[in-house]
């Protein structure tokens, strides 16, 4: 009696595990349809500016409920293209990612249109140490001399903000958080900044200034010089005397008057007096 109750509850026991596995595979059956994407992916890692090779990228299986924004499916689509971007191995390639059909490979193909790169000389100090790398934002200040010539003063303004570092030396990754000092870092600037930034290292010393990722908001100064840094009033510029000035009319009054005749000269007076000789007389005068 209790063999037959044994064996009447290990009979329900794998005829309910057999119901199990039946459930399960038509559960799985049904969520096949889901798994079938594909999609291209990096197969190793690869810095921004490099042209793609066929063995640069390959075709992996994704789920088709959760495929990236601009995913695609046609590896030939890819040979040749240039990264704007760096991808890590596994990482799904999208159009975002890439330059545009036919540009070539290096640092033209990170610039944004209507920008250009411009590279300023720098050292350990002027870098900040190394810390302005690619992919970071720096504000340019320069240190010349402003005024008139005879009241010329050092000043220190910024003159540029929120510049995109594209290279530093002849680098361009973007995934290094390391500080490297090189003596030369190049940016991305406009046109019109381009021209700022060429007349500022002429006239002056450039520095640059490490800013926030994410902080847009403008630095506006008057600029620093000796009487704001140590606050002490500088005196005002005397006023030049006007080149077309006319002279005083007292000048022109005494320049125009005819000068004073020459008074004849008065012979002084004489004192006479008379002398009586005898029968004759004279007057004799001093």
């Amino acid at each position: 009696m209790k063999n037959r109750r044994a064996y009447l509850m290990l009979g329900l026991a794998v005829a309910l595990g057999l119901a199990a596995v039946l459930l399960a595979s038509r559960w799985l059956l049904r969520q096949t349809p889901g798994t079938a994407g594909r999609i291209v992916v990096a197969a190793a890692d690869v810095n921004l500016g490099q042209r793609l090779a066929p063995d640069m990228f390959k075709l992996a299986d994704w789920p088709a409920d959760s495929l990236p924004p601009g995913a695609l499916r046609d590896p030939a689509r890819l040979n040749g293209r240039v990264l704007k971007t760096s991808v890590l191995r596994g990482e799904p390639l999208s159009e975002a990612k890439l330059a545009p059909a036919g540009t070539l490979g290096g640092l033209s193909a990170l610039i944004a249109e209507g920008k250009r790169a411009i590279t300023v000389r720098v050292n350990d100090v002027v870098g900040v140490a190394g810390f302005a790398l690619p992919g970071n934002f720096v504000d340019i200040i320069v240190h010349t001399r402003a005024g008139e010539r005879l009241h010329e003063r050092d000043i220190s303004k910024i003159v540029l903000e929120r510049i995109l570092v594209l290279a530093v030396a002849q680098e361009v990754s973007r995934d290094d958080t390391k500080p490297r000092v090189v003596n030369a870092v190049t940016l991305e600037v406009t046109p019109e900044q381009a021209e700022h930034l060429d007349l500022a290292r002429s006239v002056g010393t450039l520095s640059l200034a490490l800013r926030n990722q994410v902080d847009p908001r403008p630095g506006v100064t008057a600029g620093a010089t000796k009487g704001t840094l140590l606050g002490i009033a500088e005196p005002a510029p005397a006023p030049e005397p006007a080149a077309s000035a006319e002279p005083p009319r007292s000048a022109l009054s005494a320049a125009a008057a005819p000068a004073p005749r020459a008074q004849l000269a008065v012979a002084p007076a004489r004192h006479c007096i008379g002398v009586i000789n005898g029968l004759h007389s004279s007057r004799e005068c001093l």
